[in-house]
């Protein structure tokens, strides 16, 4: 049985819009409730204005009230694991912890690739940053 996240990255990666680049990307991911979000790629002849499906997956989730990522799948083409930008990477992690799960699939649903988010982006920049500095202030 496929895993759902799996199911809704691969229908999300179909309905990328990728006319310049034409490689199509979904996303899913799972929220700490169970809810599951996908989102896909979203190209603009000014390159640089496009969206990545983990981006287009995370804002779905955030609309609808979600806040923590446990696992989230990244649908591609072809025998090599898509895998997320530095961008999405750096995103990612201000909504997952570092042991996330991340697979990463072709269009037939085929695992090619699993790894935690830690392993993808060793050192985050995220809110321990603040927590940090917000200590040292106080101890100034």
């Amino acid at each position: 049985m496929t895993d759902p996240i799996i199911t809704a990255a691969v229908a999300a990666r179909l309905a990328a819009h990728a006319p310049y680049s034409r490689f199509l990307v979904g996303a899913a991911l799972r929220c700490d409730d169970g809810s599951i979000h996908a989102g896909c790629n979203v190209e603009n002849a000014a390159y640089p204005e496009g969206v990545c499906a983990e981006a287009s997956a995370i804002s779905a989730m955030v609309l609808a009230g979600g806040r923590r990522i446990t696992a989230i799948a990244i649908a591609g083409a072809g025998p090599r694991p898509c895998t997320p930008c530095g961008g999405c990477r750096q995103k990612l992690s201000e909504f997952a912890l570092p042991e996330a799960e991340i697979l990463m699939v072709d269009e037939a649903a085929t695992v090619l690739m699993r790894s935690a988010l830690g392993e993808l982006l060793p050192y985050a920049f995220n809110a321990a940053a603040f927590a940090a500095r917000d200590s040292a202030l106080d101890n100034s």
